[in-house]
């Protein structure tokens, strides 16, 4: 069966351009954000382990980002001068219609990528929040998961267990990736490292950000870039423990608390660092 060559050379920029987007998306790869928040996870000696998140998560690509861009024309030259000249109107016309196609293909190749992200879930659709909720609600852990609009859920997330395994949050079933929040790596000698990445300046992620950033802008035509949406995160995370703190990068320290000690992050758009914490526990 032989592919006709012009429909092929026809789907080329669409392709590139949706490779572009996904690059772009991935490097501003807040899939997820928090919102409004307070989330604590507690470690004891012997690797019990209970964590909690409850408030808002916002999903990026469902959010309406207020951009309409308005057309603005280029300056005309004159072919043999090269001097700026006043467009003619067939050249303004043009000119208008050219913007619309790139618009409406960098539309298409931003909508293709984002659901490639969220799983085959279309971001367009106003049913999808919904959906996603819904698939949420059937993990362990999602006690509660409501849709509310633009992009944001109202959850509680509980689950407890034995820390013989690397942990975290939030997993999203079907989706080929999404950045943590939190992440737990238990070691072999007994530490434990807790990262919250996702509580951290634009949610972390700044090397790869802007690696993949580059790669877009090398892939475009040129190099169009979209900031991510403000952070909008207001919240705390906590870690209670009565093993050994051997690291953490809060502004206070460990204060004592019933059962152990605690240590306590502000998050907002001011944070300076991710929160991060070495702990000792029973081998």
């Amino acid at each position: 069966m032989k592919t006709d060559p012009h429909r092929l050379s026809s789907r080329l920029p669409l392709r590139r351009a949706f490779a572009v987007a996904a690059l772009a998306l991935l490097a501003a790869a807040c899939i997820l954000a928090p919102g409004k928040f307070a989330s604590q996870f507690d470690l004891r000696k012997d690797r019990s382990f209970a964590f909690r998140y409850t408030g808002e998560i916002l999903m990026i690509p469902l959010m309406k980002t207020g951009k309409d861009e308005a057309f603005e024309a280029t300056a005309c030259q004159n072919d043999e001068t090269l001097e700026e000249r006043d467009c003619t109107a067939d050249e303004l016309a043009r000119q208008k219609t050219d913007w619309e196609q790139a618009r409406e293909q960098k539309r298409k190749s931003d909508a293709e990528a984002a659901k490639m992200l969220l799983g085959g879930i279309d971001p367009s659709n106003p049913e999808s929040g919904k959906e996603l909720a819904a698939k949420l609600r059937r993990q362990a852990g999602w006690k509660k998961v409501e849709y509310v609009g633009d992009g944001k859920f109202d959850v509680d997330f509980a689950i407890a267990g034995k820390l013989d395994h690397d942990f975290t949050f939030p997993t999203l079933e079907g989706f080929p990736m999404s950045n943590a929040f939190v992440q737990v790596i238990a070691r072999q000698d007994g530490t434990v490292r807790i990262d919250a990445p996702g509580f951290g300046p634009q949610g972390g992620g700044q090397a790869m950000a802007g690696m993949m950033a580059g790669m877009a802008a090398s892939g475009s035509e040129g190099g169009d870039s979209s900031d991510g949406p403000t952070s909008l995160a207001d919240g705390s995370f906590a870690v209670l423990t009565n093993g050994e703190i051997l690291a953490n990068n809060t502004d206070e320290g460990p204060a004592v608390s019933p059962g152990g000690r605690m240590l306590t992050w502000k998050v907002n758009p001011r944070t300076p660092a991710a929160p991060t914490a070495l702990l000792k526990l029973a081998r």
